[in-house]
């Protein structure tokens, strides 16, 4: 039965998340609807990486299968977006081996997270407003302090189905760009609430709050209690989800 994968690049602000919800609207309920409307059958999408309310993505994938190979014509995907709202689009639909799956095939995923200190209307849907002094060397030593653990169930909210909160966090950076400070992580796998937990409590070590040696205790902790995830979703970016592209039929 043929796969293919949908590459998706959307603006999570009207949005309850990417997976499909009941009673909420989301990225999986849009793309679907068009699929249905431009195709005339029903799709059952799987999504690549589950991000939040309000959060945004620059890439982020699904795959679905069909009983017989898709004949796409020349403006399909010209169609398909324009049946679409304004704030998702789909960026490339390519076939894959049959086996392929979006979700347990990624290798690593990396995630960006977008602070502005001064006052910029253009910036309000996109990055967080954090008008306050911040330490760039203090923000990075907690940066590379987070690399050399691999629990991260501090960073996890709860009432989550996973089965383990161990990550391989392999790059781990603060850098100031443009009008904006960046946080930007990749690992192989990330749980849920972790990006803003780092952030949030990042931010704590930056403002003087807490030492490095007191984040090192709040990861040993396990406790999600001590981590702080009041850093809000529209700051988030999913930024890209890495394949090796020997999935491609």
């Amino acid at each position: 039965m043929p796969r293919y994968f949908i590459e998706v690049s959307y603006k999570g602000t009207n949005y309850s998340g990417f997976q499909i919800q009941i009673n909420a609207n989301s990225i999986q309920a849009e793309v679907e609807k068009a699929l249905k409307i431009f195709f005339k059958k029903e799709f059952d999408l799987t999504g690549s990486s589950r991000t939040d309310a309000g959060v945004h993505a620059l890439q982020n994938f699904f795959h679905f299968d069909v009983d017989e190979q898709l004949n796409f014509e020349k403006d399909f995907q010209y169609n398909l977006n324009a049946l679409l709202p304004r704030d998702i689009v789909i960026k490339k639909i390519f076939l894959v081996k049959d086996d392929a799956h979006c979700r347990f095939d990624a290798i690593s995923r990396e995630y960006k997270y977008f602070i502005y200190q001064n006052k910029d209307p253009f910036l309000q849907d996109t990055a967080f407003y954090y008008p306050y002094k911040l330490d760039v060397e203090k923000l990075n030593a907690a940066a590379q302090q987070i690399i050399r653990y691999e629990d991260f169930t501090s960073f996890s909210k709860r009432n989550t189905q996973v089965k383990n909160f161990l990550c391989k966090i392999e790059k781990s950076e603060w850098y100031v760009k443009e009008n904006t400070m960046v946080y930007n992580v990749i690992a192989n796998r990330f749980l849920r609430g972790m990006v803003k937990g780092l952030v949030g409590t990042m931010l704590r070590v930056g403002t003087n709050k807490i030492s490095i040696n007191e984040l090192s205790e709040i990861i040993e902790s396990k406790n999600c209690n001590k981590a702080d995830f009041t850093p809000p979703s529209h700051g988030l970016f999913l930024n890209c989800v890495n394949y090796n592209f020997n999935l491609l039929a």
